[in-house]
């Protein structure tokens, strides 16, 4: 169903920014086993904290620290879930304007969906992957506590 309103275009353009995604204790064990490490050697190594929560850092050339320009993303498999939830986030579900600002940096964005079907879809690819949470130390980006989100089985 994601697929009616996005394809990735593999651009690495979410990849960019500095310090803005948000590890939980499940980013961190997947990406620790990922790379062989200690979910302590990767805190470490890759994460910085603000306030509560940890960060991954940049590459020094204002990306992710785990991109890298014409391979994109060396941790593909075990990226964090906001990661994989890309484009469908609280801001981009939640209001039009945002979702318009995406659309103009993002190119696996369709362009003449609907507000409206963006949320549909990216709620439900949310759910169906199991990627919604409220887990205190992940970011607010996959928190989904507006009533469209639920699906009536009480699944969040």
């Amino acid at each position: 169903m994601s697929g009616s309103v996005f394809s990735c275009a593999m651009c690495g353009h979410c990849c960019e920014g500095e310090g803005g995604i948000v590890l939980s204790r499940n980013d961190t064990a997947r990406l620790a086993a990922h790379l062989g490490m200690t979910p302590h050697a990767f805190l470490e190594k890759y994460s910085m904290k603000q306030g509560a929560k940890r960060h991954l850092v940049s590459n020094g050339e204002g990306a992710c620290v785990f991109f890298k320009a014409g391979a994109g993303c060396t941790v593909h498999s075990a990226r964090p879930d906001v990661c994989r939830a890309w484009p469908f986030f609280r801001g981009n579900l939640m209001d039009p304007s945002s979702l318009e600002m995406a659309r103009e940096d993002c190119k696996g964005i369709r362009r003449d969906v609907s507000h409206e079907e963006f949320r549909r879809c990216g709620v439900a690819y949310l759910l169906e992957h199991g990627l919604a949470s409220e887990a205190p130390d992940a970011g607010n980006a996959l928190n989904l506590d507006f009533p469209e989100a639920d699906n009536g089985a009480g699944t969040r």
